[in-house]
């Protein structure tokens, strides 16, 4: 399938990052407030980009107008204290402390009492932080940025990187880093070398959001190919992606923005069926590795359905903006939607 090549309204922002130095001088002032956090039966109304789950199990949702927090019974807005809250990620590390990537104001760090914020002006490479991701050693990335728990290193061409864009979006089994950049090429670190990866054609996968190791060591990924440009016009392919370590697999042509394995062994991802509609698509894992896997659509949308989350009860919950703007639950049967009925209106 090709077209022109068109993003949704979510990709209209521009990343801005540049080549960072090591900072010492990282903030000592704490964000503190005795106003409690704003508790509602009801999840948040805006844009929901990406849903984790805590240790405890408790539902996170990074969202437009705040980061909540879902308990079974009420949602928590934890960022309530913080001015002009607007959020695209959020992770709990292996400490327990949370990280939350915002618009346009940096990232906050939480340790349940207090917040801490780091800017540009602390060592980032940006202040729109769009991905976060924990390594094995302990480190938090932050598209550019990779944090190891006092200092900030920025990582661009300067340091051999095919990008100045990107963003770390997995580490798998055998130690290498895979990268995404915006509207640039996916590439791999194997600890010397940088490899950008392209398909039979030739063509670098290019617009990179999710990647993930499937329970056999295969690597799942949505991405575009451009395939031929007419002066500023790029007439793209889009398509669900899957390397088995020598061969690149075209598994579907609908886009995948986020992808999850769930634990039945099925793919699940949200991504672009047409310019405007997206679509909650689950990838059965009994045909998955054919040529035709069985695809079954859950839920259609738009302009887009965004992160997704196999809950610990085995449900999925994903986040969404237009006409399925906020958070849902998905438990094999009914979809929920967490909004007030007057903002379902």
């Amino acid at each position: 399938m090709k077209y022109p090549h068109a993003y949704p309204l979510f990709l209209i922002f521009i990343f801005c990052t540049s080549c960072g130095q090591n900072k010492t001088d990282l903030p000592k002032d704490n964000i503190n407030s005795e106003t409690r956090d704003t508790v509602t039966s009801y999840g948040p109304n805006t844009m929901v980009r990406n849903v984790k789950q805590a240790r405890n199990g408790d539902i996170l949702i990074a969202s437009w107008n705040g980061v909540f927090r879902y308990d079974g019974k009420s949602f928590t807005n934890i960022t309530s204290k913080i001015p002009s809250p607007s959020f695209w990620d959020v992770l709990e590390d292996r400490k327990g402390n949370l990280w939350l990537g915002s618009r346009d104001s940096g990232v906050y760090h939480y340790d349940g009492k207090s917040f801490q914020h780091f800017t540009t002006k602390d060592g980032l490479a940006s202040n729109m932080a769009t991905n976060i991701y924990e390594d094995r050693a302990g480190n938090i990335w932050f598209g550019a940025s990779r944090y190891d728990g006092k200092y900030f290193r920025n990582f661009s061409i300067k340091d051999g990187f095919p990008s100045n864009n990107i963003r770390l979006l997995l580490e798998d089994k055998t130690g290498k880093l895979w990268f995404g950049a915006h509207l640039e090429n996916m590439f791999v670190y194997d600890g010397k070398t940088f490899t950008v990866l392209k398909n039979k054609d030739g063509k670098a996968f290019n617009n990179v959001w999710s990647i993930i190791e499937d329970t056999k060591g295969n690597i799942w990924f949505g991405a575009t190919t451009i395939e031929d440009k007419r002066g500023d016009t790029s007439f793209v392919s889009q398509g669900l992606w899957r390397y088995d370590g020598s061969i690149f697999t075209k598994v579907s042509q609908r886009g995948a923005y986020a992808i999850i394995q769930d634990k039945k062994g099925n793919i699940w991802t949200t991504g672009e069926v047409n310019s405007n509609v997206w679509a909650l698509s689950r990838y059965d894992a009994d045909s998955l590795y054919n040529t035709n896997p069985t695809v079954t659509e859950i839920v259609s949308g738009g302009p887009a359905l965004l992160g997704i989350l196999e809950a610990n009860d085995g449900s999925i919950w994903f986040g969404g903006l237009g006409s399925m703007t906020g958070v849902y639950r998905y438990d094999g049967k009914t979809i929920t939607d967490f909004k007030s009925e007057e903002d379902k209106k």
